[in-house]
């Protein structure tokens, strides 16, 4: 887990300091501000610049497992089942003012249950025809690999 809290508070500090203006710091894309209204969870933790918005956050998961839905925005209650499912991804929170646009990565994450995919796709192969078994149905038997395949 990489927290990004000391990034944060830097930014931050340039900003009361002077160094920076709150439009360097306040410039959220406008599809960020959308995915937090619509997408986003909200959080006790008022925005730090404006004082007057909860923020919201916004969690992304990307990965070459999740293929076509690598980048999509998931809720937190999702990436226990994602966990179970998929062999290694990386889960990004961005929290996000939709009030003055304050936006800041905060931490990024591993998830996955960490067998490699062949096993993986084999092993849910083997339950899913041991689960047919106990009901009584049919199970078809892995085929055997023809002589070229197996030289």
């Amino acid at each position: 887990m990489i927290d990004y809290s000391l990034a944060r508070r830097a930014t931050l500090a340039s900003l009361f300091r002077g160094q920076a203006t709150s439009t360097d710091v306040c410039d959220a894309h406008p599809y960020l501000l959308r995915a937090a209204k619509f997408h986003g969870e909200a959080t006790d933790e008022q925005c730090p610049v404006c004082r007057r918005e909860q923020l919201t956050h916004v969690t992304y998961t990307y990965g070459d497992a999740l293929g076509q839905y690598s980048g999509r925005i998931k809720a937190t209650r999702e990436l226990d089942q994602m966990e179970t499912e998929i062999h290694e991804f990386t889960v990004y929170v961005v929290e996000v003012c939709q009030n003055c646009a304050w936006n800041h990565l905060i931490e990024s994450y591993v998830l996955g249950h960490g067998r490699p995919p062949e096993r993986a796709a084999r092993q849910a192969r083997g339950v899913a025809r041991s689960r047919r078994a106990e009901e009584g149905q049919p199970v078809e038997q892995p085929r055997a690999k023809s002589r070229a395949a197996r030289q």
